[in-house]
């Protein structure tokens, strides 16, 4: 009997890529298909966008679009550029960025604290994880009669409306991440003999890394969505109140140029968050590279 000691050793990975042709001549290599994604080029991302704008500017010069309804590109920057000059849009921003940074700060420590103790202990899923999900059935917005009635309308009431959505965003997103490590892990953490707390340092942490930064991913994107509705309310400066203005003088200028401000101030955030969740990954292999 053939021993198992005696066994042929494992075929090479290129003579498995390899097929045999029918001819019997021998073995013809074939490529390997390579099945993740191109590598992109620079600013790839900025490819539809300056689709959009070119079908914007053709639109408005050829006079398929009515400028009072929607202004041609280059009234839209004339109208940047004179708010910048007096210094109005200027203020506007600043107070907008104040309201959604503290919101967005509260949030994001409420909601991974929250889902820290509800990921890792018995009682505290019991006790977080049915209230947080209910909050998240309720829209966020359909909170604002009930808060202005126990806040007011000053800008505690604003900060809060905004930290509610992240609250819930980071909560979902993180506490997935900590309740879905693969058990090959635990009992591989097991077999070694790792304490507890250290378990939860090397292992769970780390991998519920990914989903703490889609969590803020789409906290920072929520942020900015809510705080466009909550400013006009009773707000004197913001981006939103700078437009509900202009909705009721007809100046879609302006209303373009907030738009403007909000998309860019959108994307540079999910931009760093994306650099920054690429360097502390570094470790992750993915399609996106």
């Amino acid at each position: 009997m053939t021993s198992i000691l005696s066994a042929p050793p494992a075929v090479p990975a290129r003579t498995v890529a390899a097929g045999v042709d029918r001819s019997g001549s021998g073995a013809a290599e074939r490529p390997i298909r390579r099945l993740g994604l191109r590598k992109g080029f620079p600013f790839s991302r900025l490819a539809g966008v300056l689709l959009l704008l070119a079908v914007w500017a053709v639109g408005s010069l050829a006079g398929l679009i009515d400028p009072r309804k929607l202004s041609a590109p280059w009234t839209v920057v004339t109208t940047a550029v004179d708010l910048i000059s007096t210094g109005i849009l200027q203020e506007h921003i600043a107070a907008s960025l104040s309201r959604a940074a503290v919101g967005f700060a509260f949030g994001v420590v409420i909601g991974t604290g929250l889902a820290v103790v509800a990921g890792l202990t018995r009682s505290g899923d019991a006790l977080i994880d049915g209230p947080i999900q209910l909050k998240r059935a309720i829209p966020t917005l359909g909170l604002i009669p009930l808060l202005i009635l126990w806040l007011g309308i000053g800008e505690t009431f604003k900060i809060v409306i905004i930290a509610l959505g992240v609250v819930v965003h980071m909560y979902i997103q993180t506490h997935n991440s900590l309740t879905s490590i693969d058990n090959r892990y635990v009992e591989l953490a097991e077999v070694l003999g790792l304490s507890r707390a250290t378990f939860i340092r090397k292992v769970v942490l780390p991998g519920a890394m990914p989903g703490f930064f889609l969590g803020l991913r789409l906290s920072v994107t929520g942020a900015w969505l809510t705080l466009i509705v909550v400013e006009g309310i009773n707000a004197v400066t913001g981006l939103g109140k700078m437009m509900y203005n202009a909705q009721n003088y007809g100046q879609s200028d302006v209303i373009l140029v907030g738009l403007a401000v909000y998309g860019i101030f959108g994307l540079l955030s999910d931009a760093v968050l994306r650099y920054i969740e690429r360097r502390s990954l570094s470790w992750r292999k993915t399609l996106a590279g």
